[in-house]
């Protein structure tokens, strides 16, 4: 017998007379806890992962729950359960690579492997904050998400603006499988396009072309590797960690969104916990940072003319 086959008749030892969905999400919900599973990449607690996983194996509606709780389970429904709280609980497989999906807000978008599970503040700020900012929402012509992983981001832009083309770029080609997927998902082909580029040095935008660049980039610093729960580092490498002090995406984002924003244009990113690394790095921009219903307040916004004039001095000094 193998190991995991040992492990599953261990983990599930005593639940043979389990028969309901309010059997299997308390069980779960103890499962958990007494794992001490971590819970960042979408439900915020054991009861909401378990409840969560038990209707995703159940193929039932997440609303109304109650509707269902004690609706028994077929043998066969049983199996599926058990095969979604074992990946989670001794795995250590995220819910969402188990499920296959991730929500940002109401919007559902399709993950796996390839991609880091969305959970970004920009779903947030691009339909409640960002508008105050801009002053025709119409007018936005062209705007870019740049480390867009699966997509996600850029689908809230084409949804944001209107009349804009949305450019979505990633190192990844496998990631941009994905994005692709939820681009089309949404039907949005026609204004959504992917390139594959290092930040923006391979997307063909010529100069100011851009009205918004937003940017959820990787930000953490290559030390925290070893230290980050196990459920992160299921996660792509690439879009985790980013040099020593986290900053090497940012550091090349900046003077390209100079060079491509347009005058009046803005740029969005999100930075963690590098608000005052990213400050003394860079005395010479302007940051607005936005404030986030948890008070992390870890997004920026930059005007054009703040980045242009900033590095517009270093390319003076550089020429000379």
């Amino acid at each position: 017998m193998k190991k995991s086959d040992a492990d599953r008749r261990k983990l599930f030892a005593g639940t043979e007379k389990f028969e309901t969905l309010r059997d299997w999400t308390r069980f779960g919900t103890s499962l958990f806890r007494r794992e001490n599973l971590f819970f960042g990449q979408g439900c915020p607690s054991a009861y909401d992962e378990a409840l969560y996983l038990v209707q995703s194996a159940l193929h039932l509606p997440l609303d109304g729950p109650e509707t269902f709780f004690d609706a028994r389970l077929t043998p066969a429904e049983t199996e599926a359960v058990k095969d979604a709280l074992f990946r989670r609980a001794v795995e250590r497989v995220p819910a969402a690579y188990i499920t296959r999906e991730a929500w940002l807000g109401d919007l559902r978008f399709y993950v796996d492997e390839r991609v880091i599970i969305p959970r970004s503040y920009f779903a947030e700020i691009i339909p409640e904050q960002l508008p105050q900012w801009i002053a025709d929402i119409d007018a936005v012509e062209r705007v870019a998400d740049v480390c867009t992983g699966g997509g996600s981001l850029a689908v809230l832009l084409a949804r944001a603006f209107p009349n804009a083309r949305v450019d979505a770029c990633d190192i990844s080609d496998a990631a941009l499988e994905v994005a692709a997927k939820n681009v089309a998902d949404y039907g949005l082909d026609g204004r959504v396009s992917l390139f594959r580029s290092d930040v923006l040095a391979d997307v063909p935008a010529e100069k100011d072309a851009y009205d918004v660049i937003i940017s959820n980039p990787p930000y953490e610093p290559e030390a925290l590797r070893e230290t980050l729960p196990e459920e992160f580092r299921r996660e792509p490498d690439g879009a985790l960690f980013s040099g020593a002090d986290g900053m090497d995406v940012i550091r090349r984002l900046l003077p390209q969104a100079a060079e491509k924003l347009k005058p009046s244009g803005l740029l969005l990113i999100e930075v963690g916990g590098l608000q005052d690394a990213l400050e003394a790095a860079f005395p010479q921009i302007e940051f607005n940072w936005l404030a986030t219903e948890d008070a992390s307040d870890c997004v920026c916004l930059i005007h054009a003319s703040s980045l242009k004039k900033a590095f517009a001095k270093k390319r003076g000094r550089a020429a000379r």
